[in-house]
């Protein structure tokens, strides 16, 4: 899929966290369902730092591109160096590697181990990082007719408010973990869910996504997940246009009513 409905389907997945948890009685603070969802939609790009033409390659200048650069090419290699007979050869690495859930648990872990060591400056380069991301992703058009560095100034404002509001007490900064000095360790989560939503939205289109890796399939160790080669689409296409991102929009918007217990 391609970059918006990438994001779109982050942010609707934690809103959808969100409802759930209303359900079973522990309501999120708003602040927590609104940082969430953000981040979860910046992270929700992530996966494609192993391309160079990916919406993420172009959100922070020739440091993003740079690290596309890295990125692709470990990917290339970790892929050669595990794949079974039953392989495909590859001459790049999208993908490959930050299109699994190894990928997906190791970046949450570390962006929650940045925010338990880093403590604020390690909450608002997360934060940054991330809302960066999602402006990239949910307003795209109006994000690449824009000068990079306003954008950055957007992600970096709203990084320190948005910090400054979970630090109140009862906003959600001790969310889910309560002990002391855990706090934001809680950000990790969105992390994992915006990475392992964009694996799913691309095990819908041709190509499929090797999700499952290590765990071997068949002859395959980057057997490409995905449906009947039927049901499939093409990235960009009206499927995803038409279909999946107003539908994303939907769920969002009912996953917010029912976490806010709305409805």
């Amino acid at each position: 899929m391609m970059g918006p409905a990438h994001s779109l389907s982050g942010a609707a997945a934690w809103l959808g966290v969100g409802a759930a948890a209303a359900a079973t009685g522990h309501t999120m603070p708003w602040p927590v369902l609104v940082v969430g969802a953000l981040i979860s939609a910046g992270a929700a790009l992530a996966p494609d730092l192993d391309h160079k033409s990916a919406t993420i390659s172009r959100a922070f200048g020739p440091l993003s591109r740079g690290v596309c650069e890295i990125v692709d090419k470990l990917s290339h290699a970790v892929y050669k160096a595990t794949k079974l007979r039953g392989d495909s050869h590859r001459n790049g690495g999208h993908r490959t590697l930050t299109h699994t859930w190894v990928w997906a648990v190791l970046i949450g872990a570390g962006a929650s181990a940045v925010a338990y060591t880093g403590g604020r400056w390690g909450v608002l380069a997360i934060l940054f990082v991330h809302l960066v991301l999602a402006v990239e992703g949910l307003l795209w058009r109006a994000a690449r007719v824009s000068s990079d560095v306003l954008v950055w100034l957007l992600g970096a404002t709203s990084a320190w408010i948005l910090a400054g509001v979970l630090d109140e007490p009862g906003n959600g900064a001790d969310w889910l973990f309560t002990d002391p000095g855990q706090e934001y360790l809680w950000l990790g989560l969105p992390i994992v869910l915006g990475a392992l939503v964009h694996d799913i939205g691309d095990a819908l289109t041709v190509s499929g996504c090797p999700i499952l890796w290590p765990i071997p399939l068949g002859r395959k160790r980057w057997y490409p997940i995905g449906p009947p080669k039927a049901m499939r689409f093409k990235a960009g296409s009206w499927v995803e246009i038409k279909v999946l991102m107003p539908a994303f929009m939907i769920l969002g918007g009912v996953g917010a009513a029912a976490a806010m217990n709305v409805i």
